[in-house]
């Protein structure tokens, strides 16, 4: 019986996380679905869905030594789908302005009341310290129309920050 679980994993970015990680999950029998690997700060952070023939004990214990080698804090939760059990993105909304708090929280309240599920969320902030720019990129999907979307992204417009949206492209076939 195969088990699917979505690991974590958090540590200090340096060379090598990803390779030493999936290597110790090939070597054990597992595969990989779904991902998310990227530096947040100082630290590099894994989202990993993984399926093995061994429950996530098994796969946490196999990983132990790697974890501590790398001082990577790991969680392992079993899940009950496998991959590709989302829809497809069919919108991406960009928006940029100067850092404040409550921005993710305006933006993602306001697609929520269009029905707009996130399927992924990548921000930063850039700039200088003294006037940090935060941008932030979202694909995800919404029966809303653009015309929908746009109209209710608009407040946000009149308060300085820059919003787009566009339709993503999927090519099929």
């Amino acid at each position: 019986m195969s088990h699917w679980n979505l690991l974590t994993l958090v540590g200090d970015d340096r060379p090598g996380i990803v390779a030493q990680v999936t290597r110790t999950l090939y070597q054990i029998g597992c595969n990989l679905g779904e991902a998310s690997m990227l530096r947040l700060g100082k630290n590099f952070t894994i989202m990993l869905m993984v399926s093995s023939e061994e429950p996530g004990e098994s796969v946490l214990a196999a990983l132990a030594p790697i974890t501590v080698k790398l001082g990577l804090q790991v969680h392992c939760h079993p899940v009950a789908a496998g991959v590709r059990q989302h829809p497809v993105p069919n919108f991406q909304v960009c928006v940029s302005g100067a850092d404040r708090a409550g921005i993710v929280a305006e933006v993602t309240t306001i697609l929520a009341a269009q029905g707009f599920n996130i399927l992924a969320l990548e921000s930063d902030v850039v700039g200088e310290t003294a006037q940090p720019l935060y941008m932030m990129d979202i694909q995800g999907f919404c029966e809303a129309t653009l015309a929908q979307l746009e109209l209710a992204l608009a407040p946000l417009i009149a308060q300085g920050v820059s919003v787009s949206v566009a339709p993503v492209d999927v090519m099929i076939g």
